[in-house]
C-alpha cells in the first residue's frame, strides 16, 4: 500500500526520537518517514481483533514477527517514535511493508508467533539459538512385547514417552539401568522376530527373554507396567513392591529369585543416584532461568520429571540490542515449546506481563493443565535459584569463550596478512582407505567457536578419479561448494552477512595439505571466478608432529609458527576437528557399505575368511572391535591380513 509522506505530527515524532535516542536515522523524507507512513496507513485498516503481524523491508525480507491482542491497538504504537526504543525506531525505518494474519484468540496469535519466528528468523525478534531435538525414553506399544528405546523427533510411534532429557548420554545410562531393573527388550522387531534361542542380554540379566518364550507374555507386560510406573513418578511404590517381592523369596529361602529382586532394586537406585537435584515437591516441571550481561543473554533449562532431575541445557538466544529481559524469556519460552509438549508446571526466574496468556496458550497445546508461575520461596525457589545461578556462569564462559575467539581470529589474520580478521573460516579435509568409500569434509568456525550446523560432507563420485588421488577428491569438493555457493547466495560481496559478520561464504579457506593441494584448489577457484578467496595450506610437520606445521599462501614463502603460539593452537584445533569429521564421515559411509556388501568389501577378505571370521568372532561388531591379536588367531588368517582387517576398522589416517 502506497501513503503519501509528510504528516508534520510523525515527523516530529521523529525528530524527537532521534534526539532523544542518539539514533542514526536518516530523516529525509525518503527514509525516515517512509516506515512510519506506511505504518499509520496500515493502522487505518485494521480490526480490534487479536492477531499476527509481519513487518517487511523493500526486499519482502521479514524484519518482526509480533503478536497482538488488538492489531489496531498495536500496530499504532510504532506510530509513536518518540516512546520506542532504538531498535524499534531502526526496524520502523526499514518497514517498506506489512502482512497480517487474524486469529480468534490471543492464545492462537501467541502459538502463530512463535511458529512463524522459528521459521522465518526475523533479524529484529528474539531467535531460539542452538535448538535442538531432546531425546526422549519411549516404550513402544505396538508390538506384542513393548520394546524401550531411545527416541528423537516426531512422535509417531505409539507407545509412552518419557523425558526430556537435556543429553543422549543421560538416556543411554537410564535406558542401561531400567534394562536391569525391569529387564524390558531394546531389540528391533525384526530382531526379536528372528531369535531362535536367548540373546546375550537374557544371558547376562538384562532382558526377560520374551522373544523365545523364556518369559510369559502376561508376565512380561507386567515388568513393562512397573517400568512405566517408575518412570510415571511411581518410584517409591515400585521399590516397595520390589522389596516386598525379595524379602517373600528369601523366607521361601528361594536365593536366587531374591538376588534377581535385589539387583533389580540396586538399578532402581542407580536410576536415581544418576540424575543430580531430585526435588521432594516437584514431581513434573521445567525450570527457566534467565540472566543478561552486556545485552547477552542466557536461558539455563531444567527438566525435572518422575521427581528426578533429567538434566539441563544452556541456550544463548540471538536478541537485538535494547530487548527487556522480559521480552527475551517470553519470546524463547513460546518458541522452545512450538514443537515439544510442556510440562505441568513451568518455573520461571522473571515475572511476566503475558504469564497468564502464557499459561493458556501452553494448556491449549498440550490439551492438558499447565502452570507458570515465579515462585517465591521453598524448594521452587531454591530450583529456580539454582537454575539462575548456572545461567551466570554458563554466560560468563560464552562471554570469555567469545572473547578469547575474538582474539584469534584477529591474530589469524594478521598471521595470513588479511585486511579485517576473518569471520567465517571453512577447513575441508579427506578420507579413505586404500581409495575406498572416499569422503570429503568441510568444517567452519566463526565468531561463536565451531559452527557444526554448517559442516559438510562430499561423497566422491566421480569414476574417473584413481582410487587414492587426494588432489582430484579436493578438485571435486571445491567444485561441488563453490558452484553450489555461487548459485545459491550468489557474489561474496552482496551475500548477507548477520550481526558479528558472519556469512555463507569463507572469509579464508585452510586446506590439509601442501603446495600441490593449495595448487589444486587455487586452480578450480580460479576457474570459477574466485581467485581472490584467500586460502592457505596446512602441511603436517615431519612425522606428522604437531607444532611443525607449515603454511603454504599463493604468493608468499611457506613458512611456520612458534610453536607456543595461540594461533598455531587455534589452527590445529581446526584441523583435527576437521580430520575427526571426515573419519567419522568415511566410517560411516564404510559401515553403510559393510552391512550391505559384506566382510568381502574389506580388501583381502573373500567367502572363506569371511566365514571364518563369524564362525570365530559370531558378529561383524564383535569384528569391527577386535585386537589385533584377537585376527590373528583365527584359523586360516594370515598376519598381514590380520593387520589390514583391523586396520580397515580402526584407521587414524
Amino acid at each position: 500500500m502506497d501513503v503519501e509522506d509528510g504528516d508534520a505530527e510523525e515527523a516530529a515524532d521523529l525528530d524527537a526520537a532521534v534526539e532523544a535516542e542518539g539514533s542514526e536515522i536518516d530523516i529525509d523524507g525518503k527514509d525516515g518517514r517512509k516506515g512510519v507512513a506506511v505504518v499509520a496507513g496500515m493502522v487505518k485498516l485494521l480490526p480490534n481483533a487479536p492477531g499476527v503481524y509481519r513487518m517487511l523491508n523493500e526486499a519482502g525480507d521479514v524484519l518482526y514477527v509480533g503478536k497482538a491482542r488488538s492489531l489496531k491497538k498495536r500496530v499504532s504504537n510504532y506510530t509513536r517514535l518518540g516512546q520506542l526504543p532504538t531498535r524499534i525506531i531502526r526496524m520502523v525505518q526499514l518497514t517498506a511493508s506489512m502482512e497480517f494474519v487474524r486469529t480468534a484468540t490471543e492464545t492462537e496469535a501467541l502459538l502463530l508467533e512463535a511458529n512463524l519466528i522459528k521459521q522465518l528468523r526475523p533479524r529484529f525478534n528474539v531467535l531460539l539459538r542452538d535448538d535442538k531435538s531432546f531425546p526422549y525414553i519411549l516404550i513402544a506399544e505396538d508390538h506384542e512385547a513393548p520394546q524401550l528405546v531411545k527416541h528423537r523427533g516426531a512422535r509417531s510411534r505409539k507407545g509412552r514417552y518419557f523425558g526430556p532429557f537435556a543429553s543422549a548420554g543421560a538416556v543411554d545410562r537410564t535406558i542401561n539401568a531400567l534394562q536391569k531393573a525391569f529387564l524390558i527388550r531394546t531389540c528391533a522387531d525384526g530382531v526379536y522376530q528372528s531369535r531362535t534361542r536367548p540373546c546375550m542380554l537374557h544371558q547376562i540379566k538384562r532382558c526377560a527373554g520374551p522373544c523365545t518364550g523364556e518369559i510369559a507374555l502376561d508376565e512380561y507386560r507386567v515388568l513393562v507396567r512397573e517400568a512405566e510406573d517408575f518412570l510415571s513418578g511411581k518410584s517409591s511404590v515400585i521399590r516397595k513392591e520390589l522389596a516386598a517381592e525379595m524379602a517373600k523369596a528369601a523366607e521361601d529361602m528361594d536365593y536366587e529369585r531374591a538376588a534377581v529382586y535385589r539387583d533389580r532394586l540396586a538399578s532402581l537406585s542407580h536410576v536415581q543416584g544418576h540424575q543430580g537435584i531430585n526435588p521432594q515437591g516437584v514431581d513434573e516441571a521445567d525450570v527457566f532461568a534467565l540472566h543478561g550481561d552486556g545485552g547477552h543473554y542466557c536461558v539455563q533449562v531444567f527438566f525435572f520429571r518422575t521427581g528426578q532431575n533429567w538434566g539441563n541445557h544452556a541456550f544463548f538466544p540471538k536478541v537485538a540490542a535494547g530487548t527487556e529481559p522480559m521480552e527475551v524469556l517470553t519470546s524463547f519460552i513460546a518458541q522452545f515449546y512450538d514443537d515439544r509438549p510442556p510440562p505441568r508446571l513451568i518455573l520461571l526466574s522473571h515475572d511476566l506481563d503475558e504469564m497468564e496468556l502464557l499459561s493458556r496458550a501452553l494448556t491449549e497445546k498440550a490439551e492438558h493443565r499447565v502452570e507458570v508461575l515465579r515462585p517465591q520461596r521453598g524448594e521452587k525457589r531454591e530450583l529456580v535459584d539454582h537454575a539462575v545461578q548456572n545461567a551466570r556462569e554458563a554466560l560468563g564462559r560464552k562471554l570469555a569463550d567469545t572473547s578469547s575467539q575474538a582474539r584469534l581470529l584477529e591474530g589469524l589474520g594478521k598471521v595470513f596478512g588479511l585486511e579485517v580478521p576473518p569471520r567465517r573460516i571453512e577447513v575441508y579435509d579427506n578420507s579413505h582407505i586404500m581409495g575406498t568409500n572416499p569422503v570429503g569434509a568441510m568444517i567452519v568456525a566463526g565468531p561463536g567457536g565451531f559452527v557444526k550446523n554448517q559442516y559438510r560432507k562430499f561423497n566422491i563420485r566421480s569414476e574417473e578419479i584413481t582410487p587414492g588421488d587426494d588432489f582430484g577428491m579436493m578438485r571435486e569438493v571445491m567444485t561441488r561448494r563453490f558452484s553450489r555457493l555461487v548459485k545459491e547466495h550468489g557474489s561474496r560481496q552482496t551475500a548477507p552477512r548477520d550481526e558479528d559478520g558472519f556469512g555463507p561464504w569463507p572469509d579464508l579457506i585452510l586446506i590439509d595439505g601442501g603446495q600441490g593441494q593449495l595448487n589444486a584448489v587455487r586452480a578450480i577457484l580460479t576457474d570459477l571466478g574466485l581467485a581472490d578467496m584467500p586460502m592457505v595450506g596446512v602441511a603436517k610437520g615431519p612425522d606428522r608432529d604437531a607444532g611443525r606445521e607449515r603454511f603454504f599462501i599463493p604468493g608468499r614463502a611457506d613458512f611456520m609458527l612458534p610453536t607456543r603460539d595461540p594461533v598455531l593452537y587455534f589452527i590445529q584445533r581446526m584441523r583435527d576437528e576437521a580430520h575427526r569429521f571426515a573419519i567419522g564421515s568415511h566410517r560411516a559411509r564404510r559401515s553403510r557399505q559393510i552391512s550391505k556388501g559384506g566382510l568381502e568389501e574389506i580388501p583381502g577378505v573373500g567367502p572363506t575368511r569371511k566365514r571364518a571370521l563369524l564362525n570365530h568372532f559370531g558378529t561383524l561388531k564383535a569384528i569391527q572391535r577386535a585386537g589385533l591379536s584377537d585376527l590373528e588367531a583365527v584359523p586360516g588368517l594370515s598376519t598381514s591380513t590380520a593387520k589390514a582387517i583391523y586396520d580397515y576398522f580402526h584407521e587414524q589416517a
